[in-house]
C-alpha cells in the first residue's frame, strides 16, 4: 500500500495562510483513504520549548488517531546550514537524511508543505511553492521570506516532483526555478465557506457581536495589511468616490497588520474621509463570512497573488468582486468578476462605482461568482494531490 507523509508544523490552532492549507488538505486526503487505497501519516516538528515539556500533540483540528511521526524540533541557525551548498552541510546532511527517513517510518511520499521538504535517500519528495513573490518581487516581503530563495534552491536538489496552487505560480517556477513543465503540477485551493453557510438566524446574533452598523453600505477588503495587497491605492480610489461621486459607502479592511504595514495606516490617517475607514483585526471565520455576505462590493486589487483565495470566498458567500487582472487571480475570477490594472487608481474606482450603480449588473457578478466556486472544492484539491503522487511512482 501506498504510504504517504505530510508535513503539517505549519498548522497551528487556528490555521491560516499555509496551515490553513495544509490542514484542509489533510482533512480531505484522511476521507479518502479507504477509497483510494493509500495510507496517510502526519509529520509534525513542536517547537523546541514545547518539545522539551513533552507537549507533542498536534492542533486540535487534527484527527489525533492518525499516524503522527513527531520530528526533532531542529533551531532555525542549524536547519539555514544545512540548506548551504559546504562540505561540512553535506556531512551533516546524509545523516539527517537517515534520521529523518527512520523517524517517518520509510514512507514512499513525503510532501513538505511549506517552501521546503526534508531529505530523505529512498521516499519520492514532494514540495509545495505557493508563489515567487520572494523572488519576483522582493521589495514586498520581510526578512524572514527573503531567505526562502536559498532555501527552495536548495530543497529542489532532492525535490522530486512540485505542487503550486495556480497556472500563474507554475509558469513563474517554470521560469525562475528552471524546473520541467512536467515536475510541476497544479493543485487549486478551496473556500472555507460554502453557499449556504448561513441561516437568518446566524445571521442576526453575528450582528450583534461587532461594532459596525450595518444599515451603513460598504466596500470590503479582506488579507493581510502589507503593501503587496495594494490596499493604498484602494484608499486613494475611495477618496476619489466620496469627493467626487460622493458614494455613501464606508471602506473595511479586515485583517492582521503585516509586514511594513504603518504607510497603509498614514494614508487612512489623512483621508478626509478617514472617519469612514474602518481596520478590523483578526476575527472569526463566522464574522468575517458576516463582511462577506454583506459587502455592496468586495475590492482586491492585489499586484501578486499565488491564488487569492479571498476572492474566492468573496464569490461563494454572495459579493460581486473587483480585483486585479494580476497572477492568478484571472484564473480565479474567470468572467465573474470586473478586473481592472491594480496601479490605476481611476479605473479601480470606475469598476466599483459600475456595481453599485447598476443592480442587474451586481446581481449578474453574483450570480456568475457562485456559480465559478463549484468549479472549487477541497475533495478536489486532495484527489489532484493524490494525482500528482501517483504520476511519478
Amino acid at each position: 500500500m501506498l504510504k504517504v507523509v505530510v508535513d503539517a508544523t505549519s498548522v497551528d490552532s487556528k490555521p491560516s495562510g499555509v496551515g490553513f492549507y495544509i490542514a484542509n488538505l489533510i482533512y480531505s486526503l484522511d476521507a479518502l483513504q479507504s477509497q483510494e487505497n493509500f495510507q496517510l501519516g502526519i509529520a509534525y516538528q513542536p517547537g523546541f520549548r514545547k518539545w522539551l515539556l513533552g507537549k507533542l500533540a498536534l492542533p486540535n483540528c487534527f484527527n489525533q488517531n492518525s499516524s503522527i511521526h513527531h520530528i526533532l524540533p531542529i533551531p532555525v541557525k542549524i536547519s539555514d546550514f544545512l540548506l548551504t551548498s559546504t562540505p561540512v552541510s553535506d556531512l551533516l546532511l546524509d545523516y539527517f537524511q537517515n534520521y529523518f527517513e527512520e523517524s517517518l517510518d520509510y514512507p514512499n511520499i513525503l510532501h513538505g508543505t511549506n517552501y521546503s521538504v526534508y531529505p530523505c535517500n529512498n521516499s519520492l519528495k514532494v514540495m509545495n511553492i505557493y508563489d515567487l513573490t520572494f523572488i519576483k518581487y522582493p521589495n514586498y516581503i520581510d526578512s524572514v521570506v527573503k531567505t526562502y530563495t536559498k532555501r527552495v534552491k536548495r530543497c529542489l536538489e532532492w525535490t522530486d516532483l512540485v505542487l503550486t496552487i495556480s497556472e500563474s505560480s507554475k509558469k513563474d517556477i517554470i521560469e525562475h526555478l528552471q524546473l520541467a513543465p512536467e515536475q510541476v503540477y497544479v493543485t487549486p485551493l478551496a473556500s472555507r465557506y460554502h453557499p449556504d453557510y448561513f441561516s437568518n438566524e446566524n445571521i442576526l446574533t453575528l450582528e450583534k457581536q461587532v461594532s459596525y452598523d450595518f444599515s451603513k453600505p460598504y466596500l470590503l477588503f479582506v488579507s493581510t495589511i502589507e503593501p503587496r495587497k495594494n490596499i493604498s491605492t484602494l484608499i486613494t480610489a475611495f477618496n476619489l468616490l466620496k469627493k467626487k461621486y460622493k458614494i455613501e459607502h464606508q471602506l473595511i479592511l479586515i485583517g492582521q497588520k503585516g509586514w511594513n504595514y504603518e504607510p497603509i495606516f498614514t494614508a487612512i490617517k489623512i483621508s478626509p474621509w478617514e472617519h469612514e475607514i474602518h481596520h478590523l483585526d483578526y476575527l472569526s471565520d463566522e464574522l468575517v463570512a458576516l463582511f462577506y455576505s454583506k459587502a455592496d462590493v468586495f475590492v482586491y486589487p492585489s499586484h501578486y497573488e499565488g491564488f487569492g483565495l479571498p476572492v474566492l470566498e468573496a464569490m461563494t458567500l454572495g459579493a460581486p468582486v473587483v480585483s486585479a487582472n494580476t497572477s492568478s487571480l484571472p484564473e480565479v475570477t474567470g468572467d465573474a468578476a470586473i478586473l481592472i490594472d491594480p496601479n490605476d487608481f481611476i479605473q479601480l474606482a470606475e469598476a466599483i462605482l459600475k456595481i453599485i450603480s447598476d443592480s442587474q449588473l451586481r446581481q449578474e457578478l453574483i450570480n456568475k461568482g457562485k456559480e465559478r466556486t463549484k468549479l472549487f472544492s477541497w475533495e478536489r484539491t486532495a484527489k489532484e494531490t493524490l494525482k500528482a503522487y501517483k504520476s511519478f511512482m
